[in-house]
């Protein structure tokens, strides 16, 4: 047993966690899992399949990792890669080409074949649109700032299922909403083996991301319960190491659309009942039982995000305040509650006490007012970045964290 599947097996007995050990940092290398399988552990996995035409990367991996990934291939097996299969258009997952390609012709082999969902175009295309935005995000979330603006696009999409045949190996397909609208899975049956793209990664859904388009959780969750009823002994996911013996595949699968399913009943029986988004979000918790698996803990998304991802899916963007339909200018709101306060030093102050007593939702509410009411006050802003660090330090999830230090930095 090599390291990828030693860190697998201490992750699985709670020996190490993912709190410590993020699956997004696992950079071990590739590591056979059967024979003519490999596993390249990076920031975002590649599935190596050798077969009699050549190599298939279930995956590309990431620009930003590309060189490294190429060359974990490469001690693996010389053989040309003849297919390219992405599991989604995110760009730690369909952007590590460039090496193969540049291999492929310098050594005058036939071009690599890359399939996707048809979606994955219409991904690109906004991805050219908001190339500033995504930017802004990466630098908040992951602190870079990069972002390609060149896309290689797929050579043979699908729509619902797609069966491969290459060299012998037997590669079946499928489309479901999750993460993304463009999202695909893949099942080796002659083999017993799930490769789930970001529909698994070793932690609570991403399935919420404050700062990300439209994401499914309900069709995520079936189309969990449909790769369970496969049987499947493997399971090679997104980010982290593969999960291995067929017990084990199905309870991970099984319990991580549990988690999407009760966060769905949960969040449409308040809507129904006609709550407001601020009721629904106090009012929707994740079990316990769950979050607490060693693949479903907080660590990047946060179940309290997906409730809000759930309202925008089902309820729109209105929160079902009426003042927040049409509303005021935040620094307008802020000028008149610093005034009702005696001025912004005092909405800082109570902004301090509420630090102090370890309430720090409550005290960003008013440090964002001071801040906003006395934008050249240099003791608030001081005070502003102590409440943000203090709730980035509080945070579990990766995106929460990101955001907060953000806030903390001033950026």
């Amino acid at each position: 047993m090599g390291k990828v599947l030693e860190l697998a097996e201490r992750l699985w007995s709670g020996t190490d966690t993912t709190a410590t050990l993020h699956p997004f940092t696992q950079l071990l290398g590739l590591e056979p899992i059967q024979d003519g399988l490999g596993f390249v552990s990076s920031f975002a996995n590649v599935n190596v399949l050798a077969t009699s035409e050549g190599l298939v990367l279930l995956d590309a991996g990431s620009f930003f990792l590309a060189g490294s990934n190429f060359s974990n291939v490469r001690e693996w097996s010389r053989e040309r890669v003849h297919t390219a299969v992405y599991t989604h258009g995110h760009v730690d997952h369909a952007f590590g080409l460039g090496p193969f390609e540049e291999e492929a012709r310098a050594q005058g082999w036939d071009p690599i074949r890359v399939v996707a969902h048809h979606a994955v175009n219409q991904r690109f295309d906004r991805y050219a649109l908001t190339a500033g935005y995504n930017e802004i995000i990466n630098r908040r979330q992951f602190g870079t700032a990069m972002w390609p603006t060149r896309y290689r696009r797929p050579d043979l999409t699908f729509h619902d299922r797609l069966e491969l045949a290459v060299g012998g190996e037997a590669i079946q397909l499928f489309h479901d909403r999750g993460e993304t609208d463009d999202h695909a899975w893949a099942f080796l049956p002659e083999r017993r083996v799930l490769c789930t793209g970001d529909l698994f990664i070793w932690a609570s859904p991403n399935c919420g991301n404050p700062q990300k388009v439209q994401r499914y959780p309900l069709d995520w969750a079936r189309a969990l319960r449909r790769m369970a009823e496969l049987r499947a002994v493997a399971l090679l996911p997104g980010h982290g190491p593969p999960i291995l013996g067929e017990d084990r595949v199905h309870q991970a699968l099984s319990e991580t659309a549990e988690l999407l399913e009760t966060l769905v009943e949960q969040t449409l029986g308040l809507m129904n009942a006609g709550k407001r988004l601020d009721a629904v979000i106090h009012g929707v918790h994740a079990p316990a039982h769950l979050l607490e698996r060693p693949y479903l803990r907080p660590i990047y998304d946060d179940p309290a995000f997906v409730v809000r991802n759930l309202w925008r899916l089902y309820g729109g963007w209105w929160d079902g305040n009426p003042a927040h339909l049409k509303p005021a200018p935040e620094v307008d709101v802020a000028r008149e509650l610093a005034a009702l306060a005696g001025g912004a030093e005092r909405l800082a102050e109570r902004a301090r006490a509420l630090l102090g007593d370890g309430r720090l939702q409550l005290a960003s509410h008013l440090v964002e007012h001071a801040a906003l009411a006395a934008p050249g006050e240099e003791a608030i802003r001081r005070l502003r970045g102590e409440i943000y660090a203090a709730r980035a330090e509080e945070e579990p999830s990766l995106m929460a964290k990101g955001i907060f230090g953000a806030a903390a930095r001033g950026d």
